[in-house]
């Protein structure tokens, strides 16, 4: 200690190390930290928010002049990629303006990649970007739906300078106890990569803070690899070493339904994890390698006082546990759309009544969409990103259309609903990503926009198109007639997808509910669901008149059952990356969920 001290006092004299140590020491919330911890604790904290001011300003700058960055940024595109055997197909180099852009090249889909993506996991190169990339990176689809995206390393640079490091500063402003020297935790599972012939990296677009040394003092993420655990028993470990620090700042992980399981795995594991604290061991039930597990029983020492206080708790019940068991804690750092408002519901209501929720980006593995530049706010509402891609925007009328017209970035209107179309910088040019958003408003000349629903996430058996907002409405709506039922989780499947299990000749709609409260309803109940959707959707209520569709049929799942389809769906794909999928388009996923039917 004594030799830091000295160090810094040669460095920066005396007055500046005096008030370096007192605002460390006001800061210095969390477990008790050597020396050097809370010092590279601080300094990473000070480096992030002095990155995040400075990037925040060029944002800033940006959303007053969104036509001139989006034509440079589309250029800088063009420019980049233009001797390639893409860019010269379609003549990269004679394009000057994006009016130009837009009328020589077609709006696309995957489909129009496949193939160059294939020959470039061969080691092709120069074939859709001028570099070789990083990574093919796996979107967050469902196993056999989900796609490879080219990514660079210039790709993660983006996401994080242009935005996880600007929704820090919006956070760091919101909630300034953020700033203590508080540790978080991250609740993470080691994604699945493997290696083309040619060497590029396969895996899945995850940002892991072990992996960068630099953000490592933040995290109580611990260096053992958990690749070599299950996933129930990654998050078991994760959580014990979490609850072993009282004084947390910030729970961080990938989903809203992430943070819910993760609640959960809690609330069903917590006599053995709070036993292992007592004792400063690592339950000997579960399967970890026995250099893994002697290397864990290191890091642990027996806590009883800790033990006894999260006892108490937890004997309590679960709602607001997380306030409770870490009263520090400022903020739960996760990300969300329209697919997991019902996990957002659940933890704001429940797990984590009292603190806040912040949802910082809307990002895919396309590209960086928009910032969530107000954390304090209930609303999703995410700024688009002007430098990050290129965008586009067909009305929300002209979705089902092939090739409908675009709109530019100061074209389109608040109030009114788009599909997205994206040019990133990893090959995908014109891209209809089948996301439909909102625009909610305008900072300076930049559209704040909402997420409303995907494309592939609708139901369709007659040419009726609902989507999966509705239905979740028409739910919500029905879940308050059904007295004493509270909705845990959910899933939708159109009859065509069911085979045996369709149960009549008409088409019509699948639902399958986890609710606490009641053990089952009555059919007079279940239909309910059916006016409650004919109310929401004027279309459907017409179908369902002229008898073209059949009512809407509703089963009851036992506890926990979603969860078990979750880690089913996710088994050869990766946790952290994992999205709710509501409308199961695959018959063996239907078919999981199906078979934990009680009613």
């Amino acid at each position: 200690m004594i030799f830091v001290i000295f160090i810094l006092t040669a460095l920066l004299g005396v007055g500046v190390t005096v008030l370096l140590w007192r605002d460390i020491h006001h800061r210095s919330k969390g477990k008790k930290q050597t020396l050097i911890q809370l010092l590279n604790h601080y300094l990473t904290l000070r480096v992030l928010a002095w990155l995040g001011s400075r990037q925040r300003q060029l944002l800033e700058n940006d959303t007053k002049n969104v036509y001139r960055v989006q034509h440079d940024i589309l250029l800088q595109r063009l420019e980049q990629n233009q001797n390639t055997e893409y860019g010269h197909k379609y003549k990269f180099s004679a394009i000057q303006d994006r009016i130009t852009f837009r009328k020589v090249h077609p709006l696309t889909h995957y489909s129009h990649y496949s193939d160059y993506i294939q020959r470039i996991s061969q080691g092709e190169e120069n074939v859709l970007i001028s570099e070789r990339p990083s990574m093919l990176a796996m979107t967050s689809g469902a196993p056999g739906s989900s796609a490879l995206v080219l990514n660079t390393s210039a790709t993660a640079i983006d996401y994080f300078m242009k935005g996880k490091v600007v929704c820090l500063d919006a956070m760091y402003k919101a909630f300034p106890g953020t700033q203590n020297l508080q540790k978080i935790a991250k609740f993470f599972f080691t994604p699945k990569e493997s290696r083309m012939e040619s060497g590029i990296l396969v895996g899945s677009y995850v940002s892991y803070p072990a992996v960068n040394k630099y953000l490592l003092s933040l995290y109580c993420t611990l260096s053992p690899p958990l690749d070599a655990m299950t996933d129930s028993d990654a998050l078991y470990i994760q959580l014990l070493f979490a609850l072993q620090d009282r004084t947390l700042g910030m729970l961080e992980d990938g989903s809203a339904s992430a943070v819910y399981y993760a609640c959960v795995a809690l609330q069903k594991n917590w006599e053995t994890l709070t036993e292992d604290i007592e004792l400063g061991q690592v339950n000997p039930e579960l399967k970890i390698p026995p250099d893994i597990q002697h290397q864990l029983s290191l890091m642990l020492k027996p806590n009883p006082l800790r033990a006894s206080e999260l006892r108490r708790e937890f004997e309590k019940g679960f709602h607001g546990i997380a306030k409770r068991i870490w009263p520090d804690l400022q903020v739960v750092w996760e990300l969300d759309s329209g697919s997991e408002e019902l996990h957002v519901i659940n933890l704001k209501e429940s797990y984590c009544k009292g603190i806040p929720l912040y949802s910082p980006v809307y990002a895919t593995t396309e590209g960086l969409i928009g910032v969530n530049l107000w954390p304090e706010r209930p609303d999703r509402h995410y700024l688009l990103c002007p430098r990050s891609v290129f965008f586009e925007f067909i009305p929300a009328a002209a979705c089902e259309e092939e090739q409908p017209s675009t709109l530019f970035m100061e074209e389109i209107k608040e109030g009114e609903e788009y599909e997205l179309v994206i040019t990133n910088a990893c090959g995908f040019y014109r891209y209809r990503i089948g996301d439909v958003v909102k625009v909610v408003g305008f900072h300076n000349q930049c559209p704040v926009v909402e997420f409303k629903y995907r494309k592939n996430q609708m139901l369709n058996v007659r040419g009726e198109k609902i989507s999966e907002q509705v239905l979740y409405q028409a739910l919500q709506h029905a879940v308050k007639l059904w007295p004493g039922a509270d909705l845990v989780d959910y899933c939708y499947a159109e009859s065509s997808v069911l085979g045996p299990y369709c149960g009549t000749s008409d088409p019509h709609y699948e639902v399958i509910v986890e609710l606490k409260g009641i053990r089952n309803l009555s059919e007079d109940q279940r239909y309910k669901l059916d006016e409650s959707l004919q109310k929401e959707s004027g279309i459907y209520k017409s179908f369902r008149f002229k008898g073209s569709i059949g009512p809407i049929r509703v089963h009851l799942v036992g506890p926990g059952a979603f969860k078990e389809l979750h880690n089913f769906i996710s088994a050869h794909g990766n946790m952290n990356q994992f999205r709710v999928h509501r409308v199961l388009q695959r018959k063996e996923f239907w078919d999981f969920i199906y078979g934990k039917v009680v009613s």
